[in-house]
């Protein structure tokens, strides 16, 4: 069961009432007193909020004066600041323009060293490319030459193959005929006489005679005949000197050397040569020279000089010997 509290005296009882009415009137005391603050603390804030207002406008005034002249100052030290970053690219400019500013000449003389550079590079080219095309002149001027000596050889070698088959026929023809030229004219002139005298006879044509054996029947009239022979003659007469010529020619260009080509290998002197071979040229009254078989042809052969030109040499040099050749 719950304790109960003891029951209090009389006395007691008046006391706590005297004190509670105590406390009453100072709380009472205490609350007027503090409406009475209240009341001057809101007085002190009008006040004060009034003394604010004017300050803050005050303020306010001074710092826009303040503002206005710092943009001022700052409009005068932008426009000196223009002007002398302006002076200074003027004669800047001009120091460039005279050249004496170290900006341009440095650059400037780093391209005037790159362009002597470059032209002197251009002149080591030019040389190089004109002097390959004068050793491409040369090559083929040689070659020129050289086709030319081989075509005048061979040329040659026809017009007197041909020459000496014309003198053998016309040797042979002549063996064979012996016809005088006393017994043509004598025969021409009869004729002659003989149809003067009687012009009442039509001249008639000769018919062909039906001969047998080995004879030479000629279609062709007497004086023709007559013409032709003494063509002859006179062709004899001038070929005569020409074929001792050439049989003396002949003679002093025969060379015994023995010079083939089959099957793109050379045969020359018992010794076989055929593409990369390395051999020494000898040409007639020149110091031997190195080459290299390039190719070997029916009838030609293409060598390759140490100085990189080309020469072709035709298998009936090598024969002749105006072109020797050994292996190296």
């Amino acid at each position: 069961m719950p304790v109960q509290p003891a029951p209090k005296e009389p006395e007691e009882m008046e006391a706590e009432a005297d004190s509670a009415l105590e406390a009453n009137g100072d709380e009472e005391e205490e609350s007027g007193e503090e409406h009475s603050l209240s009341e001057s603390e809101s007085e002190a804030e009008e006040e004060s909020s009034e003394m604010d207002d004017e300050d803050c406008e005050r303020r306010r005034v001074e710092c826009l004066d303040e503002m206005s002249d710092l943009e001022k100052q700052f409009l005068d030290l932008k426009e000196k600041l223009f002007r002398e970053r302006l002076n200074q690219v003027k004669a800047k400019l001009e120091e460039v323009m005279a050249g004496r500013a170290v900006e341009y000449k440095e650059p400037l003389a780093a391209l005037q060293n790159n362009m002597k550079i470059r032209t002197e590079v251009a002149g080591v080219y030019k040389e190089l490319c004109l002097q390959v095309i004068r050793h491409r002149y040369d090559c083929e001027i040689q070659g020129a030459r050289q086709h030319l000596e081989s075509e005048r050889l061979l040329l040659f070698d026809n017009m007197k193959n041909e020459l000496l088959e014309k003198i053998r026929r016309l040797e042979e023809d002549r063996q064979n005929i012996d016809i005088t030229s006393e017994w043509w004219s004598d025969e021409v002139r009869a004729k002659k006489c003989k149809r003067k005298s009687d012009p009442t006879k039509p001249e008639r044509k000769k018919k062909a005679a039906l001969v047998s054996g080995p004879y030479i029947v000629y279609m062709l009239r007497d004086i023709d005949i007559l013409e032709d022979w003494t063509a002859i003659k006179k062709a004899k007469a001038s070929v005569l000197p020409l074929k001792k010529k050439l049989d003396t020619a002949g003679k002093v260009d025969k060379a015994p050397y023995s010079a083939r080509c089959e099957d793109g290998t050379l045969y020359y002197e018992g010794e076989s040569y055929c593409k990369g071979n390395s051999i020494l040229l000898e040409i007639r009254e020149e110091t031997p020279s190195q080459a290299v078989i390039t190719a070997v042809s029916t009838g030609e052969v293409w060598l390759r000089r140490t100085d990189g030109s080309k020469t072709k040499i035709y298998v009936s040099q090598l024969q002749k010997g105006k072109y020797t050749i050994r292996k190296a």
